[in-house]
């Protein structure tokens, strides 16, 4: 295993102690400007998270109106219910019908619900996934941000896992904590992102980042900070 890697679980409970947790459960609120620009303001909001944590698996319930949405990677599909239970709108093989898209695209409910579902279960079940058959974690050069030198993560993910994009980078503290992590979602038409994480809350002994504000990234890798175009705040945390 690499040596940052053993470092960051360390930081965060270590491996056995995920390997025996099955289910991550928050309120999640979610903010800024781009869900309301991909076509559905209501996305912006508060929902009961319920995430799988040894598979990828996730269920979202709208506080406001409802709406359940489920993503589920073995069956490769996202499903949307309301309140009573009846089918929304349901997707097959999610990710294909992304083909083409540019960050001016429009989406579904349905894409948009996929799209917010795949990506908070990364971010729940990070860094215990970078340990996962397929998945490659290597330490590469530190980046320097004001007056902090961070190290950084390097993890290549394999097509049986979705994500934002194949590889990515994750940035941590002298503490082990993630400070920053880049991508560029397929999705969006590869858009660059810089994730910031700008709060942590000890949870039975884990840190869990609860305050995330993901900014677009200019090519030399600095955040573009004008506008903030996705907030992410968790409460109620239970890990299970």
């Amino acid at each position: 295993m690499d040596a940052l890697l053993g470092r960051v679980l360390d930081a965060h409970g270590g491996l056995d102690r995920w390997r025996n947790l099955t289910t991550f459960t928050a309120r999640i609120t979610y903010g800024g400007p781009f869900w309301e620009f991909k076509g559905h303001a209501d996305f912006a909001g508060t929902s009961l998270v319920e995430a799988n944590l040894q598979d990828e698996w996730i269920r979202h319930r709208d506080d406001a109106t409802g709406l359940e949405l489920v993503f589920d990677r073995a069956a490769d599909r996202l499903t949307i219910t309301d309140r009573d239970g009846a089918v929304v709108e349901k997707l097959e093989s999610p990710r294909s019908t992304f083909a083409g898209f540019t960050p001016e695209t429009p989406w579904s409910l349905a894409q948009i619900g996929y799209f917010r579902a795949y990506a908070t279960w990364h971010y729940l079940v990070e860094p215990y996934l970078f340990t996962w058959a397929g998945v490659e974690a290597h330490e590469v050069e530190p980046w320097t941000e004001g007056d902090e030198t961070w190290r950084v993560l390097r993890v290549s993910y394999p097509e049986t896992i979705h994500t934002h994009n194949a590889t990515q980078l994750y940035y941590y503290d002298e503490a082990g904590l993630l400070r920053r992590m880049d991508y560029a979602p397929d999705v969006n038409g590869s858009t660059p992102v810089a994730h910031y994480i700008r709060e942590h809350r000890v949870v039975d002994g884990v840190p869990i980042p609860t305050r995330r504000h993901i900014q677009l990234r200019n090519d030399d890798r600095t955040p573009d900070l004008s506008w903030t175009p996705i907030t992410v705040d968790l409460t109620d945390i239970a890990l299970r």
